[in-house]
């Protein structure tokens, strides 16, 4: 068993979606590239259009530890998980979104768990109350906690932050799902598939701090997603 403090060295492959995110880009891969648990960093650029990609494989080209895949074609975040899950080699698989809104030195709060053979999956949950939280949007807040109740409600789990972009998955449990959501659907849908081998499947969640932006600082995820939420859970959870 690994000494809790000290996840081992290269055990975590990250994957990361891009999409125009030419402004902090170079910063998150900074922050994911000083955690030395991690063995490869998977990017995959979503067709974009704003100098991402330029950006991208210049970094690449620098640093052995990325792997960089492209989307000729906007398909979305989803699609891109995808890609990268496909690709990973390491014992443990986390998804970093590329715009600093979860900080990759709280990786460790994730891996233990996960690490210390006490589970399968672990989701990063931004209401858990122990740690640091940008107060933003009210009505996102109480989608957020509407989705992850109608997602509790037919799963029978009883996670607090379904909808967190921030969950670590064994490699053998997250490479056997059989996902189909090309956009924000990947949350809901990922959690109904991962609800129906409980309890033998075994999920946790850990606090994590999360540093949330502004539309103006180019958050993409808008109401119309919160709909597509709606019919995912509704879809995943009761249909397969």
């Amino acid at each position: 068993m690994n000494n809790p403090s000290d996840p081992k060295k290269d055990c975590l492959s990250v994957v990361m979606p891009v999409y125009n995110e030419a402004a902090t880009i170079a910063e998150v891969i900074r922050r994911v590239l000083e955690q030395p648990v991690v063995r490869e960093l998977i990017i995959v650029n979503d067709c974009s259009t704003d100098g991402t990609r330029l950006e991208l494989e210049k970094l690449a080209a620098n640093q052995s530890r990325i792997r960089l895949f492209h989307h000729e074609v906007n398909l979305g975040k989803g699609a891109a998980l995808r890609t990268g899950f496909k690709e990973a080699l390491g014992e443990v698989v986390i998804v970093q979104d590329a715009d600093l809104e979860y900080d990759p030195a709280e990786y460790g709060k994730l891996l233990i768990p996960i690490l210390n053979g006490r589970a399968d999956v672990v989701f990063g949950s931004r209401f858990m109350g122990s740690e640091a939280h940008r107060v933003l949007y009210y009505w996102h807040s109480v989608g957020n906690y509407f989705l992850t109740m109608l997602s509790n409600m037919i799963s029978n789990l009883n996670l607090t932050d379904m909808e967190t972009g921030s969950k670590a998955f064994r490699r053998d449990v997250i490479q056997k799902i059989n996902l189909q959501e090309n956009r924000f659907g990947f949350e809901p849908e990922v959690t109904a598939k991962l609800a129906r081998f409980t309890p033998k499947l075994r999920i946790y969640e850990v606090a994590v701090s999360y540093y949330g932006r502004t539309y103006e600082e180019g958050k993409k995820i808008g109401w119309r997603d919160g709909v597509k939420a709606i019919f995912s859970i509704l879809k995943y959870n009761l249909l397969g």
